[in-house]
């Protein structure tokens, strides 16, 4: 029984840790950091308390199909979004084994937290934007396309794929990638209006 609160307090260190310490701080989406944990301490505590009744296999079957249930798509999330519910999904999993090694889980746990916050980290953030842009005409070829997206996005467009062309409304839509251009600095203050 001390195990499994063992277990548990660290899971919901770690999980506070990625929802609130990693997560929220960086994209500042308090709802999702708060399905983080409540996911991850959700599934930490079904994982705990199968593992200690007899029939844990058929209980385990029923927790994936609960787990199965659970869609990601009721909001549009990013596939960053989608690696945090991953990682408290395991998080959850790892610190509700109770016959496992408390050193083992630690690790676990120090290696999950380490990786997102390195993959997450905002230096890392300087390659293309993506956008899904919705453009207000029909082009006849793809440089037309390129031409009006590097115009309107101000920057230079990377990759681009057409995901749909309506001929009734008159729109293409685009799926882009590109790099934003620098914004021009200025030096001084402004001149003054008289």
């Amino acid at each position: 029984m001390t195990t499994t609160l063992l277990h548990l307090a660290a899971d919901l260190v770690a999980a506070v840790l990625l929802a609130y310490g990693i997560y929220a701080r960086r994209h500042h989406r308090r709802d999702l950091a708060c399905a983080y944990l409540a996911l991850n301490v959700g599934v930490c505590v079904s994982v705990a308390v199968l593992l200690s009744v007899p029939a844990a296999g058929t209980l385990g079957l029923g927790l994936f199909g609960v787990l199965s249930i659970i869609r990601l798509r009721s909001d549009s999330i990013s596939q960053q979004e989608v690696a945090y519910y991953f990682v408290a999904l395991v998080l959850g999993l790892v610190n509700g084994l109770p016959s496992a090694d408390w050193r083992i889980v630690a690790v676990f746990n120090v290696l999950l937290l380490g990786v997102m916050y390195v993959a997450d980290h905002p230096a890392r953030a300087g390659g293309p934007v993506r956008r899904t842009v919705v453009l207000d005409t029909v082009y006849p070829d793809e440089a037309a396309i390129v031409l009006d997206l590097q115009a309107r996005l101000n920057g230079t467009v990377v990759r681009h794929s057409v995901s749909e062309v309506d001929y009734v409304r008159e729109v293409t839509t685009v799926d882009v990638r590109f790099r934003p251009r620098p914004a021009p600095v200025t030096h001084g203050a402004p001149a003054m209006l008289r």
